[in-house]
């Protein structure tokens, strides 16, 4: 009888799971769900936490445990989805990028939005001239530290900050100047606003890329943004399809297919290749959501849809949100005293503020974040110890130079665009996100030897000593051996050695 009544408790206990998901601002924000408990629950917990109404546009993402990128499906069983052991780890981020951020009707949503992109330019994900960086990184600085001050912004400040995966000292000295001489005086709102505009701006706006092969065996990143189907090779941006032109997205194994009819009934096959079966899956279940959502006038013209030219063979998905002109709708519905925000390192006020939102749900704080082998000069102290949430920069980052952009965004109608000097390639984005430990290990160890800090969601949690000169070289000959392949299959080198450590350039 006892012993029934011990595995009845076991089983109980069973059917609670601990959840974490990492935050835009890189907070965390924990809670307990049932076994059976939907993604759609766990994403409203969320919303709640944040205060957030606009909600449409964020998803929650998470890794499996083959290392696959997935988008958490509202409709199915959180446990079933990860497929791992708990406690879970996910990530709270952009999923539809809206078309036009600062239309967004909430202060708080743009918010977000902004922390996201600011997410993509420091990854590579964004990609812009020097012109459009240095203003970009002069309105994260005013959002964050506020107006120029002498006494506290000592000659070079702005260098101590990470925004871009490169920097140059003239680009460092080009942030400056427009932070100290064009901004003062605006509030973070204000500068959120006008950072949101500027970066909807660029061609590589929304992109969230998916590494491939066309069918020469040349790497490309191919992505969904608001406006299309982009394809970035190289240095150009050698497709862009709009959304209604668009007519069927299907894929078979590692090959995706995208199906195009453009004027004069014009009809074309875009063909590319993913690294494994999962993550064509994966590319071809974003194009079917970010199609539905961009295109579509309703969610009642939603339809299940089959990866196969027999609908009765391969993957069948449907997508189960609402459509952005829905949300548009929506949102200009909302009439509710605008929430506080609570920004990192300012004063928390209705123009100044950092996420505060209602009630927290079992919420627990993150641990304060440690850079990996950062040292501030005098002076910045103050800006280390305060919240910023934009990376602080090495004193021993080596000057290495951001790629300049030889066009401005294109018309929608031009098919090629050149987007830099240096090709497309954010290998940042290649690493799953949360990341795996050794995965993280490594990571860390190869921009330690390239002389670059790592994200704050890049950082190691233990308290770890930072290892030696010689340490380092040790580990430095370890993790080119492995990048070396050792037998390791290509998709698993290209997760593993995401930069060669004696160039500085991504190893796929």
């Amino acid at each position: 009888m006892l012993s029934r009544l011990m595995s009845g408790s076991s089983r109980s206990l069973e059917r609670e799971y601990s959840c974490t998901v990492r935050l835009l601002d890189d907070s965390e924000y924990t809670c307990t769900i049932q076994r059976d408990a939907k993604g759609q629950y766990l994403f409203d917990l969320l919303c709640h936490h944040l205060n957030l109404l606009e909600k449409d546009y964020f998803g929650i993402r998470f890794v499996d445990p083959d290392k696959q990128r997935h988008w958490l499906e509202f409709t199915k069983s959180v446990v079933k989805q990860l497929r791992s052991q708990p406690p879970f780890t996910m990530c709270f981020r952009v999923k539809f990028y809206p078309a036009d951020p600062a239309a967004l009707k909430e202060e708080i949503t743009r918010y977000l939005v902004f922390l996201q992109i600011k997410r993509d330019l420091y990854h590579g994900r964004l990609l812009c001239k020097t012109s459009d960086a240095a203003l970009l990184a002069a309105y994260i600085l005013q959002a964050e530290i506020g107006d120029y001050d002498p006494g506290k912004h000592p000659e070079g400040y702005s260098s101590k900050f990470q925004f871009f995966p490169k920097h140059s000292e003239k680009l460092e000295r080009k942030i400056a100047e427009i932070h100290k001489t064009e901004l003062s005086g605006q509030t973070p709102a204000t500068s959120e606003l006008n950072f949101l505009r500027k970066a909807q701006t660029l061609e590589t706006y929304g992109v969230d890329p998916h590494p491939c092969k066309d069918v020469s065996g040349n790497a490309a990143f191919l992505a969904f943004t608001p406006f299309g189907f982009v394809v970035l090779q190289g240095n150009k941006r050698v497709h862009f399809i709009k959304w209604n032109e668009v007519t069927k997205l299907k894929f078979e194994g590692k090959t995706f297919y995208l199906y195009v009819s453009q004027k004069e009934e014009k009809k074309i096959i875009l063909t590319y290749f993913a690294p494994t079966p999962e993550a064509c899956k994966h590319l071809w279940k974003c194009g079917i959501e970010n199609q539905a959502f961009y295109k579509l006038e309703k969610s009642s013209q939603v339809r299940t849809v089959s990866s196969s030219n027999l609908f009765f063979k391969g993957s069948r998905f449907r997508y189960s949100g609402r459509v952005a002109k829905e949300v548009m709708e929506s949102s200009a519905k909302i009439k509710r005293e605008p929430p506080e925000i609570h920004r990192a390192g300012m004063v928390p006020s209705r123009s100044c503020p950092s996420i505060t939102h209602g009630p927290r749900l079992s919420s627990v704080p993150r641990t304060r974040r440690r850079a990996v082998h950062i040292s501030i000069m005098e002076g910045l102290e103050s800006l280390r110890d305060s919240a910023h949430s934009t990376p602080v920069r090495s004193s021993s980052h080596g000057d290495t130079f951001l790629p300049h952009v030889r066009s401005s965004r294109a018309d929608s109608n031009e098919r090629v665009a050149v987007i830099a000097d240096e090709a497309y390639s954010p290998a940042d984005s290649v690493l799953p996100t949360p990341v795996a430990e050794h995965s993280l290990e490594l990571m860390l160890l190869s921009r330690q030897i390239n002389g670059a800090t790592c994200s704050i969601e890049e950082e190691k949690e233990s308290e770890a000593s930072t290892p030696t000169a010689a340490e380092m070289e040790a580990l430095g000959g370890e993790l080119r051996a492995l990048c070396q392949g050792h037998g390791r299959p290509e998709e698993e080198q290209a997760m593993v050695c995401l930069q060669n450590p004696l160039t500085g350039e991504p190893a796929h």
